[in-house]
């Protein structure tokens, strides 16, 4: 190994904070000040590959930079942690596929559209999840089944559109799902059928982003299960600010189970549904002319 690539360079606790809430104000991940060595660890490589001499000429080329944004992208790749599985919180999807799912059918039975957003998709585990739940309910054929799943790491969404999968992304699959849904390759993994992928589709998006997010056009039901817990307060709320303004009315907002919108919106309501409790946009009571 070179003797430059041993060498750690310092990151000052001053530069960390300007990196840190540039990081936050940007895509909202948040590191809190006992995450300093941590960053410091994770963005050597960075400095060392653009041959930077410290963090204050890196903190300079990520505000200034026509560049920052490849750049962004590369370190949210370093950044975020991208922990997943298939049929993750089951008292949530229950909640979806037996009660979410048949009201949404009775509503949309005019137009045979229903619109999904997994937001903060990863591996694409989830998104896949949500589009074996419907094929699984049988009541959709002949609908337009439009799930999105979105993602700020060009990484992770590289695996989610490739589709094959390890073991431990089965850690709660029914082998039933398995048989009917996956094709077990020659290494033992498992690749998702073309029947649930060409439900989904992927997009490298940031939660941040407004205008992109309005291009998404209006949606049904949004998951956003274990993402927010990486923001800060000021984050959480621009981001359900946004997810508000996507959600039809009546459309259903589903975190995860460490989640809550308490202190954060009074948009929502909680709905106490029979398998889980879940947040939906209130519909506006009609005005008499």
């Amino acid at each position: 190994m070179l003797e430059f690539e041993k060498e750690v360079i310092k990151l000052p606790i001053d530069v960390f904070r300007l990196i840190r809430d540039f990081i936050s104000d940007t895509c909202g991940l948040y590191f809190d000040d006992n995450m300093h060595y941590k960053l410091e660890d994770r963005l050597n490589r960075r400095l060392k590959i653009h041959h930077m001499k410290d963090f204050r000429e890196y903190y300079r080329f990520l505000r200034y930079s026509e560049k920052r944004n490849d750049e962004l992208r590369e370190i949210m790749d370093i950044l975020t942690v991208n922990e997943t599985y298939f049929f993750r919180e089951q008292e949530q999807l229950a909640a979806f596929s037996k009660e979410i799912l048949p009201e949404l059918k009775e509503k949309n039975k005019d137009k045979k559209k229903i619109n999904i957003w997994s937001a903060g998709c990863s591996t694409g585990e989830e998104p896949y999840t949500i589009a074996m739940l419907i094929i699984e309910d049988g009541g959709f054929n002949g609908w337009k089944i439009n799930i999105l799943g979105t993602d700020i790491s060009e990484r992770v969404l590289k695996a989610a559109r490739e589709g094959v999968y390890k073991k431990n992304s089965f850690r709660t699959t029914n082998p039933y799902f398995i048989n009917a849904y996956f094709q077990k390759q020659l290494n033992e993994d498992q690749k998702i059928s073309d029947k649930v992928k060409r439900l989904v589709t992927f997009s490298h998006l940031n939660l941040f982003d407004l205008l992109k997010i309005k291009l998404i056009g209006e949606i049904d039901v949004i998951f956003c299960r274990n993402v927010l817990i990486y923001f800060n307060r000021d984050a959480w709320k621009k981001v359900i600010e946004n997810f508000h303004e996507t959600l039809v009315e009546g459309g259903y907002l589903l975190l995860g189970h460490a989640e809550s919108l308490i202190n954060i919106s009074t948009a929502f309501r909680l709905q106490h549904l029979k398998n889980d409790i879940v947040y939906q946009k209130p519909v506006k009571p009609l005005v008499d002319s």
